[in-house]
């Protein structure tokens, strides 16, 4: 898999380390940080290798969880420590690929931002089910990662699009197809105690790994809450990993953009956002790591682990991985403010088709008919926000 992302790299990156930090590949940026003016006959190039890896971020996104389809989590705290291992090894790969670009530490608030979000996935479930939880946590990752680079929010630029109403369509009509989702019903059914009860459509987030909690979990502190409080304490956490979720990429917004400019600490960053994956994905390691050691912690150092789930865990860290650099790529090629609204709407069409194909999940002429709604939403939402760049 690793083989493939680096013939993926070397495909839609011939140019070489030193003309990917001149040019911007974006149209709000006519200038690059070394002054040299935007080549607008490269555009339809940018516009292909940014749809592209889009394209290939969704797929995987959609289908990184399918690995562990079968396999006990148990409370998800094990299972997203190999997750992230993994993550991080495939980043390491990528920055030897890179030839070690320059780490700066503060791409690893984004990873500590991305792994704190998903940390709380559990008690989110446990509160307002992951039905609920899904649709908060996708439409606030979503808005937030759109508006803070339409708007330019927590000190980075703002993104210029030449047709901005169809991106605010685009951006609408993501979020529109992620309450779709939330009636289509699943069916699974479990052949042993160890086999999951929580259908794979219901699961799949782009973001989250803890994607399901055993119906026989301890007692917790959320069994102490009343109802109302449930409720409230669960749509609020939602709310925060969904904004966490979508501000991860703001640290690497915000040494490119300040890296353009004269007298700051990070003049001459690159602007290539690949390069920045080793310090994200390490943030998100090290993050991941430290919860999990609270967390054996808290269990008197008796955590529940899942040895069948390592090998599974480890694919799909490889596959959300390997999708989180996709998305990096797209970021540079197409701005964020066009690859979010995509990126976020996408995968959860594709985790759909895997219930209805795969694991028959998804049956009946209702569900078939919302799924093909969602799909038209999300096709007429990814085509709006595409040619608000053109």
């Amino acid at each position: 898999m690793c083989h493939l992302f680096h013939g993926f790299l070397l495909l839609v990156l011939p140019e070489g380390r030193e003309s990917r930090e001149v040019k911007s590949g974006t149209n709000r940026r006519m200038e690059s940080w070394q002054g040299i003016p935007y080549s607008g006959s490269s555009n339809t190039t940018d516009l292909t290798i940014g749809f592209i890896s889009s394209a290939v971020a969704v797929v995987l996104f959609g289908s990184n969880f399918v690995p562990v389809k079968k396999f006990d989590t148990g409370d998800g705290m094990f299972f997203q420590w190999i997750l992230c291992a993994a993550i991080w090894i495939v980043s390491l790969i990528v920055n030897l690929i890179q030839n070690s670009p320059r780490f700066w530490p503060l791409a690893m608030v984004g990873g500590f931002l991305w792994a704190t979000g998903n940390v709380t996935v559990v008690p989110i479930v446990k509160t307002i089910g992951l039905g609920l939880g899904l649709l908060i946590w996708a439409s606030f990752n979503l808005l937030t990662g759109w508006a803070s680079s339409r708007f330019g929010w927590f000190g980075i630029d703002p993104e210029e699009v030449r047709k901005p109403v169809l991106n605010y369509i685009g951006a609408a009509l993501s979020v529109l197809s992620s309450i779709i989702f939330l009636f289509i019903k699943s069916e699974v059914q479990s052949s042993s105690p160890s086999s999951e009860s929580t259908p794979l459509l219901r699961e799949q987030s782009i973001n989250t790994s803890e994607y399901r909690v055993e119906n026989r979990s301890d007692v917790s502190w959320v069994d102490n809450l009343s109802p109302l409080r449930k409720r409230m304490v669960g749509c609020f956490l939602a709310m925060i990993a969904g904004i966490f979720y979508g501000s991860s990429f703001v640290p690497v917004f915000y040494i490119k953009d300040h890296g353009r400019r004269n007298g700051t600490m990070y003049t001459g960053a690159s602007q290539f956002d690949v390069d920045y994956v080793f310090a994200h994905f390490s943030g998100i390691f090290l993050t991941s790591t430290i919860y999990f050691l609270i967390y054996c912690a808290a269990m008197k150092n008796n955590p529940k682990v899942y040895p069948a789930a390592i090998i599974p865990g480890f694919i799909s860290g490889t596959l959300w991985a390997i999708a989180n650099c996709c998305w990096f790529i797209a970021n540079h090629y197409l701005s964020a403010v066009v690859s979010f609204p995509i990126i976020t709407a996408g995968p959860g069409f594709i985790a759909a088709v895997w219930g209805v194909l795969v694991f028959k999940e998804i049956k009946g002429l209702k569900n078939y008919l919302l799924l093909l709604i969602a799909f038209c939403i999300i096709l007429a939402g990814s085509l709006s926000t595409a040619f608000s760049k053109v």
